[in-house]
């Protein structure tokens, strides 16, 4: 496992769990998107401005989107011309959730969080929450 880029998603881990929004925010590449997928198929596409406005939001009400990160376990890392990707287990209400997180690397450092992949049992209530105007959504295929 790369080891700089495995220390930049704890960095990014910690951020998220203090809901540091301006640390986020400097770690989403301005061309960040979050892509969503569950079982049943469904997509939802969330850019970053729609991302860090959630975030925000959450922070405003003093939510917080985790308690501990003792469920993470980052399963492996790949390197490829000037990026890397993550790959990360969670557990989520007692079920795993996958992520795959693409990440820039500029001046030999990994600097900006491009993309986050996710595949999690249930989008259902994400769906709800943005609608159909607030993200892309869709079955792919």
């Amino acid at each position: 496992m790369d080891q700089a880029l495995v220390e930049r998603m704890w960095e990014y881990l910690n951020a998220g769990l203090a809901m540091d929004v301006e640390a986020l925010d400097a770690i989403y590449d301005p061309h960040f998107e979050n892509v969503r997928c569950d079982e049943d198929g469904r997509v939802v596409t969330l850019a970053k401005e729609q991302f860090m406005a959630r975030f925000r939001a959450l922070r405003d009400r003093g939510v917080k989107i985790g308690e501990a990160l003792d469920d993470v376990r980052l399963l492996a890392t790949s390197v490829y011309d000037g990026h890397g990707s993550v790959v990360m287990r969670r557990v989520r209400d007692g079920e795993p959730v996958l992520y795959t997180f693409v990440w820039r690397q500029e001046g030999g450092r990994w600097s900006t969080l491009l993309r986050e992949f996710t595949y999690e049992k249930d989008l259902g209530a994400l769906m709800a929450l943005v609608g159909p105007a607030g993200a892309s959504t869709g079955h792919v295929g």
